[in-house]
């Protein structure tokens, strides 16, 4: 009697073990639940994203949480939204991070709970992920190196005489805008011709990237290009252009190629943006999500094309 009774308990720990590290497959009747957590949701670009992991969803039958907080640079509230989801045992999570840096944090706390998380659009530091050790399945986004350079190639074509230009960076420390920033330099390294008189943040919102070109444009007047690491950024600023009764002198090349932006060059106010397929990352994150849950092997970083949208 004793030994059935040992046996018995140890079956039971096994159990419990085995739960603690194998998540329970769902029935018939029940959906894979995949947040998806973005770093705003009041971005064009964003609710182009949200469309494509929607429509994603629905093809594979699964549940999916879209969350987001207000302010693209509210890394806290992030955070929570993540650990939220944590808690309410989602499949899996993928993540849009507003701090390449702090995002690792919460998902170490993933990694604890057995949920694999996707990193889409914007990478995490590397080094803080391999410090802390964290584990993500794959990482879906463009080139954002790239998309930087080929803005930085179509200003130094254009312009072969004295030029003064100005950088509008974005979030400062942010991976996604720290790369397009770096391609661009790079894209412009061999014409001397292209001056950099102005690079300042804009948190990449359109108010700010107003307010802050407006005031460029009263210290340097005879500016003529103007590089914005998102289109937000470019919008607020050919306003400021406007403002400045400056419409057509000041070539402007933002990035996402947002719908607004895309009407603004078909109009001319702009040159150009950097086209990413917002609605393809969503589209594709969910995609992997599904199959990573299905036990199939995701490779670690899959490419979404970029490319630069002109009149």
């Amino acid at each position: 009697m004793k030994r059935w009774s040992v046996l018995i308990v140890i079956g039971l720990i096994v159990t419990v073990f085995m739960g603690a590290c194998n998540r329970a497959p769902k029935t018939d009747n029940q959906k894979l639940r995949i947040g998806f957590v973005m770093k705003t949701l009041s971005n064009p670009f964003f609710i182009q994203m949200e469309e494509g992991a929607k429509e994603a969803a629905e093809k594979l039958g699964v549940e999916l949480v879209v969350q987001a907080a207000e302010r693209e640079i509210d890394v806290e509230r992030q955070l929570q939204i993540i650990e939220n989801l944590i808690e309410t045992k989602v499949d899996a999570l993928c993540i849009t991070p507003s701090g390449s840096r702090e995002v690792v944090s919460a998902i170490a706390k993933a990694n604890a709970a057995n949920i694999p998380v996707l990193i889409v659009d914007t990478k995490v530091d590397q080094k803080t992920a391999d410090d802390m050790k964290v584990k993500f399945v794959t990482f879906i986004g463009s080139d954002n190196y790239q998309g930087g350079l080929l803005a930085g190639q179509h200003f130094a074509k254009k312009y072969k005489e004295t030029t003064e230009l100005v950088v509008l960076e974005g979030i400062p420390g942010h991976e996604t805008h720290d790369s397009r920033r770096q391609g661009f330099l790079d894209g412009i390294k061999d014409a001397p011709q292209l001056k950099i008189v102005s690079s300042q943040p804009a948190n990449t919102e359109r108010d700010q990237g107003f307010n802050v070109f407006q005031n460029i444009l009263q210290t340097h007047p005879d500016v003529k290009a103007l590089f914005c690491t998102n289109d937000m950024m470019a919008l607020g600023a050919i306003e400021a252009i406007s403002a400045a009764g400056k419409d057509g002198q000041i070539a402007v090349i933002g990035f996402d190629a947002v719908n607004e932006a895309r009407e603004a060059i078909k109009q001319g106010r702009m040159e150009g943006s950097v086209a990413q397929s917002p609605d393809e990352m969503g589209r594709v994150a969910v995609q992997c999500a599904v199959k990573f849950l299905n036990g199939e092997t995701i490779p670690d970083t899959v490419p979404v094309k970029i490319e630069l949208i002109t009149k």
